[in-house]
């Protein structure tokens, strides 16, 4: 497997993940239960870096032979 299409994959996987998010704001913003207001901030909290963390690597993975990318220090050695 080629990194080009890793960078395939880690944009479908974060489909999925874009769309549950988009779904648990809409919740947040129709909803006046305190606790479950709270619930889906958390919810919310944790989805959103993984789906950082995907658009990332789709990048990095998209462009690593790029001649002048700069490349993200968190993902390298």
């Amino acid at each position: 497997m080629t990194l080009l299409e890793m960078s395939k994959d880690y944009e479908a996987a974060a489909v999925p993940l874009r769309n549950r998010l988009r779904q648990l704001r809409q919740q947040l913003r129709e909803t006046d239960d305190p606790e479950e207001r709270w619930h889906l901030k958390r919810r919310i909290a944790e989805l959103t870096p993984m789906l950082t963390q995907m658009n990332e690597l789709a990048e990095l993975t998209a462009r690593y032979y790029e001649r002048g990318y700069y490349r993200n220090g968190k993902y390298t050695v």
